[in-house]
């Protein structure tokens, strides 16, 4: 029978160093368009709903994520139906949410380790909520951290972040400019409400790495125009996505600035056909829009952890495929 994952027994079954290791594995196997096409995105007066889906190469599970917005009540639920690839049958249903959060950090990691030159980091992160912990604890499996500075603008938030993740080396910044300052890897991981930009290029200085994840749509902001210009780097976790359908890149276009032939996939950052930094005072850039690639890398760990462990609930009712 099918295993159901609520958002509980998927936090009980998640791991940061065995999601990490699956987004690689992902990266490095095959994610072409034919594997993973392009989201799908239904617009209504009251709400969306968006669709990711993939075929995972030498894996025996394929599936997809379904995210239904509602835009009066700012409110999204998310969800994920994993098949087995050889008979079709409905292996598991998991509850999306905490999964959108970890593989987007996962991968964030996976990324900032390959661009960010050796070493321990000192990070500075932009926001402080589930997006913003959870990178920090993506970043602390890859890479030893030297210091961490939480910017938000309200400051009961920058002290429940601190808090929450106290065992790690972590302090307040009076402002987004204040904790970029002395960083080698800036996390963006918070948007203004006004969709104001919360990095400026002329913050950034020689040899850091910017991780940006908050603008996936055309109506949304998060980094300007100087910051795309300033990069030496590029990389893009859906080169076609981030370029056309995210309101940074379209800002950046509309200031003149066209990175269309210099912007790489992860995909060939993971497999090594593309070198990423090549000299450690250069600037790199990675902006995320997520894909199925993450979510199925992910919520496969997160279901087969989940049997090892016992987690979970067996659903009362089988789908059953249907000859073809």
């Amino acid at each position: 029978m099918t295993l159901f994952l609520d958002d509980a027994a998927v936090r009980a079954a998640f791991d940061w160093e065995l999601a990490t290791s699956a987004v690689r594995e992902a990266y490095a196997t095959s994610v072409d368009a034919a594997r993973y096409p392009a989201r799908g995105m239904a617009r209504g007066d009251h709400g969306w709903l968006r669709t990711l889906t993939g075929v995972p190469a030498g894996r025996e599970l394929m599936g997809a994520k379904i995210i239904a917005a509602a835009m009066p009540t700012r409110r999204a639920s998310y969800l994920i139906p994993l098949f087995d690839q050889r008979t079709a049958e409905l292996v598991a249903l998991l509850d999306g949410h905490s999964i959108t959060g970890y593989r987007t950090a996962a991968t964030s990691a996976v990324a900032a380790d390959l661009l960010s030159p050796p070493g321990a980091l000192t990070v500075a992160v932009i926001g402080s909520g589930f997006e913003a912990q959870n990178h920090v604890r993506a970043l602390a499996v890859v890479r030893d951290l030297k210091a961490v500075r939480v910017y938000s603008p309200r400051p009961e938030s920058r002290a429940r972040f601190v808090a929450e993740l106290s065992d790690l080396p972590i302090t307040q910044a009076a402002s987004a400019e204040e904790a970029v300052a002395g960083a080698t890897l800036v996390v963006c991981a918070a948007r203004s409400r006004d969709e104001t930009p919360t990095l400026l290029g002329k913050w950034l200085r020689p040899g850091m790495t910017v991780v940006s994840i908050g603008s996936t749509l055309p109506e949304q902001r998060e980094v300007d125009p100087e910051v795309i210009a300033r990069a030496d780097v590029i990389v893009a976790d859906m080169v076609e996505e981030v370029l056309d359908d995210t309101g940074d890149l379209i800002a950046a276009r509309a200031a003149g600035l066209d990175v269309a032939g210099e912007i790489c996939s992860l995909a060939d950052l993971v497999g090594e056909r593309v070198p990423g930094r090549t000299h450690v005072n250069q600037i790199a850039l990675y902006k995320s829009v997520g894909s199925a690639a993450q979510d199925l890398a992910v919520a496969g760990m997160c279901a087969r952890n989940a049997e090892r462990l016992g987690l979970g609930t067996r659903m009362p009712a089988t789908i059953h495929p249907v000859q073809k």
